[in-house]
C-alpha cells in the first residue's frame, strides 16, 4: 500500500518512512512548501539519500502568512506551527487516503489529538498513521542513530525543510527578528545512511 509522509528530511521523518517501510507499506515522501522560500531543497537531498520517491507540494503563501501573523499576536510560535500542520493534513486528506507523519510521543507541536485524528479520519475517509507515537525522545535517538548519519544545527541558521522556515523568513520580511519569537532548539537532518533500509 502507498503512504504518504509528510517530510522534512529529519531524523523523526526519515525514521518513520523506513519504519513503514518495513511494515510493508511503500512509503512517497512528500515536503509541503508555500513558495515563499526553496525550504524543500535539503528534504529533496535526504529522500535521495533514503532511496524514497519524494514529491514537494506548493501550497497556498495565504496559510503561511497567518502562521506569520499567529507567531506575532501569540507571541510564540507552537499555535502557529500547529496551525500550519493542521491545514496541511486537511489539504492532502483530499487527495491521499493513507497519510503518515513524523509526530511523536513528546511532541508537544505539531500534534494531533486523539479526537481531532479520529475526525480527520471519519470526515475525510483516510488513514493517518503516526508510527512514532509509541515512542519517547530517547529510544527514537538511538533508532535514529542505528540507522542515520546525522547533521546537528541550530534552528534558523540553516535553511530547513519544515514550516519553520518560511514562516521565519516572512517574518523577516516584515521587519521582525525570528529570534524573538521562536526559542532556540537544534534540529536534525539526515545527511547518510549506517545501513541499508
Amino acid at each position: 500500500m502507498d503512504v504518504y509522509v509528510l517530510f522534512s528530511g529529519g531524523k523523526d521523518s526519515s525514521l518513520s518512512a523506513v519504519i513503514l517501510k518495513k511494515l510493508g507499506y511503500n512509503p512517497h515522501l512528500i515536503t509541503i512548501n508555500f513558495g515563499v522560500i526553496p525550504s524543500y531543497k535539503l528534504a529533496e537531498e535526504t529522500s535521495k539519500i533514503l532511496g524514497f520517491k519524494h514529491k514537494v507540494i506548493t501550497l497556498d503563501r495565504k496559510i503561511v502568512e497567518k502562521a506569520a501573523d499567529m507567531v506575532v499576536e501569540y507571541k510564540y510560535p507552537s499555535p502557529a506551527i500547529q496551525y500550519v500542520h493542521k491545514t496541511v493534513l486537511e489539504t492532502l486528506a483530499d487527495e491521499y487516503k493513507i497519510l503518515a507523519d513524523g509526530t511523536r510521543r513528546d511532541d508537544k507541536v505539531p500534534k494531533l489529538s486523539y479526537s481531532e485524528i479520529q475526525s480527520l479520519e471519519m470526515r475525510k475517509n483516510i488513514q493517518y498513521i503516526t508510527p512514532l507515537m509509541g515512542f519517547g525522545y530517547k529510544t527514537l535517538r538511538d533508532l535514529a542513530n542505528e540507522f542515520f548519519i546525522m547533521e546537528e544545527i541550530k534552528s534558523g541558521t540553516k535553511l530547513s525543510s519544515d514550516y519553520e522556515a518560511e514562516i521565519r523568513h516572512i517574518l523577516k520580511e516584515r521587519g521582525e527578528n525570528p529570534e524573538r519569537y521562536f526559542p532556540e532548539h537544534k534540529q536534525t537532518r539526515v545527511v547518510g545512511l549506517k545501513k541499508e533500509i
